[in-house]
């Protein structure tokens, strides 16, 4: 493999270190009672939001709806996706310079999968804490559950909720589209000779 693609191989596995500097998610909640919004941000390794308070206003949110509050020590992803994110970086440096095409192919199809198994896992919290509800909730609509968006907007009774990528995200489609880069230029390289 020529030495410009061991690099951008490299450059592909490095770039999943954006998501140590920004956050991989973020859901945006617009409430009556919050109209200048609420924004949640997801990281790898933590909950957090626009301001100090978010995570509290949003339990306060969900607790009218019956919703369980969400902790952030509950989310045990929150402990291992540092660590998932570091072997990437790392299997990807390493495929980067031994520079053998099939590796880069095996990189992109994992971290691929680990993408996919993410938004799954992240689907399935949504779906837990929108069905889970609790009978003593103040606000009650028989047959009603409240599942936030995976992607997107969505309306909740009276709450606007938006759902999206944020910018730590950019740094795994980056991978994914780079990686891929580096697989067909490769073979083409190959092809040719």
């Amino acid at each position: 493999m020529r030495i410009y693609l061991r690099v951008l191989m490299v450059v592909a596995a490095l770039s999943l270190g954006t998501l140590f500097f920004f956050p991989m998610w973020k859901i945006y909640l617009e409430a009556p009672q919050y109209p200048e919004g609420l924004e949640l941000h997801i990281w790898i390794n933590k909950l957090g939001g626009s301001s100090e308070s978010v995570l509290q206003n949003f339990n306060i949110l969900n607790h009218y709806i019956g919703m369980e509050p969400i902790n952030p020590d509950s989310f045990a992803e929150l402990k291992y996706m540092p660590y998932i994110v570091i072997f990437f970086m790392v299997t990807g440096v390493i495929v980067g310079l031994l520079g053998k095409r099939k590796l880069v192919l095996y990189w992109v199809i994992l971290l691929a999968i680990a993408g996919a198994v993410g938004i799954a896992d992240f689907y399935l919290w949504l779906h837990k804490y929108g069905t889970n509800l609790s009978p003593n909730a103040p606000i009650k609509v028989p047959g009603m559950t409240y599942i936030p968006p995976l992607i997107g907007p969505k309306e909740l009774l009276n709450f606007n909720a938006l759902s999206l990528p944020a910018w730590g995200s950019l740094g795994v489609f980056l991978a994914l589209v780079i990686g891929g880069l580096v697989y067909l230029l490769s073979r083409r390289k190959v092809n040719s000779t």
